[in-house]
């Protein structure tokens, strides 16, 4: 049985202080909830944050990690500082890298590398664009962006991701997915990591929903074979909101 996980990305929002605000908010009204519930904040909040959220269930993830430990790469985040200061999950190649920052496929699949040889858990995104949707190659296409970010890795390896189907038009839209069709390409995505890694890996892995999940949708989501929680956005950004997501759109 794989543990529902609800992530949320913050993206470049909240300060240091605003983030402890809201981890205090959070422990004093945490819900009875089978997720795991993980948020990833800017890279300046992860310490505070943590330290906030000693001696609770509540995670503090990273939004982003480069692929080298260390070296002359100026702004970027070592994988081997992350793991120093138990970071348990990293966000890998969302949309938003692959389009703001022009992430490769060979990008995605040496930091979900690096990532894992730090003990740490990648959260890897896929998904297409509203385009390669209505060219009706989009799981032509996630199923690249999988076989790419999971290639070189052990079954073993490939076992311990977790990945994150994030359509591209339904991010920040307003627009989701429906939950079958949502269903669908996960159930793709499961797919292709049988063929890649075999049938141990493909149970193992938790493949999660995003694109606009908020209370109102996530149980819909939630109740579907293949759908194992949901990496979130602007819903993860207030207290209420996020206990919602938690407790399955039961505020």
């Amino acid at each position: 049985m794989r543990q529902p996980l609800i992530a949320g990305n913050w993206k470049m929002n909240k300060t240091p202080e605003e983030g402890v605000a809201f981890i205090n908010e959070l422990k004093e009204n945490f819900p009875k909830t089978d997720a795991e519930a993980v948020i990833t904040p800017t890279a300046l909040a992860i310490t505070a944050m943590q330290e906030a959220a000693k001696g609770t269930d509540i995670k503090i993830g990273a939004q982003n990690a480069h692929f080298e430990d260390a070296g002359a790469f100026t702004g970027e985040i070592s994988p081997q500082s992350l793991a120093s200061i138990e970071v348990p999950y990293v966000i890998v190649g969302h949309s938003e890298r692959r389009d703001i920052f022009h992430e490769t496929d060979e990008d995605v699949n040496k930091k979900t590398k690096a990532i894992l040889d730090h003990g740490m858990t990648p959260i890897i995104c896929v998904g297409e664009s509203l385009e390669t949707r209505e060219a009706g190659k989009d799981q032509e296409w996630v199923a690249g962006q999988v076989k790419a970010a999971l290639a070189n890795l052990s079954d073993e390896e490939v076992s311990k991701t977790v990945i994150a189907y994030e359509p591209v038009w339904a991010i920040g839209t307003g627009k989701t997915a429906s939950a079958d069709d949502a269903e669908t390409m996960i159930a793709h995505i499961r797919e292709v990591v049988f063929e890649v890694a075999g049938q141990e890996a493909s149970d193992a892995v938790r493949i999660l929903y995003g694109g606009s999940v908020k209370p109102a949708n996530v149980a819909e989501l939630l109740a579907k074979d293949n759908i194992d929680g949901a990496l979130v956005g602007g819903a993860s950004l207030e207290v209420d909101s996020y206990t919602a997501l938690l407790t399955g759109g039961v505020a």
